[in-house]
């Protein structure tokens, strides 16, 4: 851990736990919003989305399937629960890409079919 006091620390791990669950926000609603985009139409609505979810994928891919947040959050602080990096529940921190990647692989695979079908 970085020197600093306990305060510090503190106020650095709850600024990356904020913009951790804000972006992680914006991702989870976009894979929820993308067969929603699909099944009304909005197919370049649902593209744009599926775009965005790819550049995060891409970015875990690149760091070994972990958030490049969760390593600047472990900076701060010793605790390495599922959720020491970002405000959700335990359970949904530790399931949270086998959730949101099935999610996403479905969207993809609703929007592929009708990306043919169109």
């Amino acid at each position: 851990m970085p020197a600093g006091t306990a305060h510090s620390r503190a106020r650095a791990l709850t600024a990356v736990r904020a913009a951790h669950t804000a972006i992680w926000a914006f991702f989870a609603s976009s894979i929820v919003l993308i067969p929603i985009a699909t099944l009304r139409g909005e197919l370049i609505a649902a593209l744009w989305m599926s775009l965005f979810v790819w550049g995060e994928v891409l970015v875990l891919l690149l760091n070994r399937m972990r958030c490049p947040l969760t390593n600047v959050a472990a900076r701060y602080t010793e605790d390495r629960a599922d959720n020491f990096d970002i405000w959700l529940p335990r359970w949904l921190a530790r399931h949270n890409q086998r959730i949101f990647g099935t999610l996403f692989a479905a969207s993809q695979l609703l929007l592929g079919h009708a990306l043919l079908s169109d």
